[in-house]
């Protein structure tokens, strides 16, 4: 609250007591005027807030149409996408039929192939293990003669080595009746 000054040559006229009823007068005058133009104020923004909420409200309506709006065309964009995923699938779907029969198809060339490729390995492992055959038998035969030979030759070592081995002894026990006969002599 202010504080009012009363000027001397008033409160010379009026006296003290009457100068300072006035000042009172003066202050709730002012405070009545203050508190008229808070009112006044206050009366004012309620009523600016009103007209601008009212005004939001109708924006905010117009925003949510227009969100409804959108959200309803996007569904019909989304619905048309999943149509088109659903046929685009559909033929993948037809394509990867086709390409398994496909695959199929070759696995059984292939494997046919492969039979017939087996079947000769297998004709000419079996060409190949009868020439072996053979060639085993003739090796077979050919070691067979010559472990035959082999055992008549060692049987013709054996006699001639028993035969000097005779000769041997025989040469020693002379020898041996030799040296007992000079040792004996004398």
């Amino acid at each position: 609250m202010s504080v009012i000054a009363i000027p001397r040559s008033i409160r010379e006229r009026l006296g003290d007591e009457a100068s300072e009823d006035f000042a009172t007068l003066i202050n709730d005058i002012d405070l009545g005027a203050r508190k008229d133009a808070i009112a006044i104020a206050a009366e004012r923004f309620e009523r600016r807030l009103v007209e601008e909420s009212g005004k939001l409200r109708i924006d905010i309506g117009k925003v949510n149409e227009r969100i409804s709006e959108e959200s309803g065309k996007l569904r019909v964009e989304i619905g048309k996408v999943d149509e088109r995923i659903s046929e685009e699938s559909g033929k993948l779907r037809v394509e990867i039929s086709k390409v398994n029969e496909r695959i199929s198809v070759e696995i059984g060339k292939v494997n046919e192939r492969i039979s017939v490729e087996i079947g000769k390995v297998n004709e000419r492992i079996s060409e190949e293990s009868g020439k072996l055959r053979v060639e085993i038998s003739k090796v077979n035969e050919r070691i067979s003669e010559e472990t035959g030979r082999l055992r008549a030759e060692i049987a013709n070592c054996k006699a001639e080595i028993i035969k000097w081995m005779f000769l041997f002894w025989i040469g020693q026990t002379a020898v041996m009746v030799a040296l007992f006969k000079f040792f004996a002599v004398k």
